[in-house]
């Protein structure tokens, strides 16, 4: 499995808005959705809670795909 980066220019984000604006999702409803259903994992384990705040280090697997989360803020 191939691990791609995500960067982030502020942190915390939540995990749907991060499905949204990477177009993972078409929509923030579908995001959740996809979340809700338990297809989205935050470092290694189903993650329900639409609005999991996302910070850099994290881990997000979905649809067979790893994102890794880093950060531009010091």
């Amino acid at each position: 499995m191939n691990m791609k980066e995500i960067e982030l220019r502020t942190v915390p984000v939540e995990l749907f808005k991060i499905l949204k604006f990477e177009g993972l999702a078409h929509s923030g409803g579908e995001a959740k959705s996809f979340i809700e259903g338990g297809h989205v994992l935050v470092n290694g384990r189903v993650e329900t809670q639409k609005r999991k705040k996302i910070v850099s280090g994290d881990e997000i697997t979905f649809q067979n795909e790893t994102y890794k989360i880093t950060s531009v803020v010091s």
